[in-house]
């Protein structure tokens, strides 16, 4: 048998100078970057302009779960980084059924439907372009009262000195 190797066909290895650069797994990591810290404040501003949470003292009867800060990189095709993404997540797995929520329901755009848009555009000639939709999360109410601890680095104190929580007024990512 012939291989490429036998006949002298050999690829070349390449060797990128692309930095990869590590995301962190932290907030304290992350406020060591500019770009990170940068990020992390980006998304808890767009968090208070769009009052996801006010911020209350924590009721005898409830509890409150947790919260993380999840980084990560978006690149461009060619490798190189295209923005910093900081996002805070629940840590949903915390909740109990019937406690916490009732039902749970991820609202999702079914496979048909992207093809019969694709169609469209295909056979009107029209330009197709990704969008971005920050933040998206924001459009769902909670009708259940869940409490989640503030953000780590971003805690405040209540008016009377007080440990207060941030009763959610709106859907974050990681509930249930």
């Amino acid at each position: 048998m012939q291989t490429k190797s036998k006949s002298g066909v050999y690829k070349p290895k390449l060797f990128s100078s692309v930095v990869t650069e590590k995301e962190p797994a932290s907030i304290t990591e992350a406020f060591k970057s500019p770009q990170w810290t940068a990020a992390a404040q980006a998304e808890y501003q767009a968090l208070l302009s769009n009052r996801i949470w006010d911020l209350v003292p924590l009721p005898v009867d409830q509890r409150a779960v947790g919260c993380k800060w999840i980084f990560t990189l978006k690149k461009n095709a060619d490798g190189s980084v295209a923005r910093y993404k900081g996002r805070l997540v629940v840590k949903g797995c915390l909740q109990e059924a019937g406690i916490d929520f009732h039902e749970t329901f991820s609202p999702a755009v079914k496979p048909t439907t992207i093809r019969v848009v694709l169609a469209i555009v295909v056979s009107l000639g029209w330009s197709l372009r990704q969008v971005y939709v920050n933040n998206s999360f924001l459009n769902g109410d909670l009708l259940e009262e869940i409490y989640m601890v503030q953000p780590p680095s971003f805690e405040q104190i209540g008016t009377n000195g007080q440990q207060v929580v941030c009763r959610l007024r709106k859907a974050l990512y990681g509930l249930k």
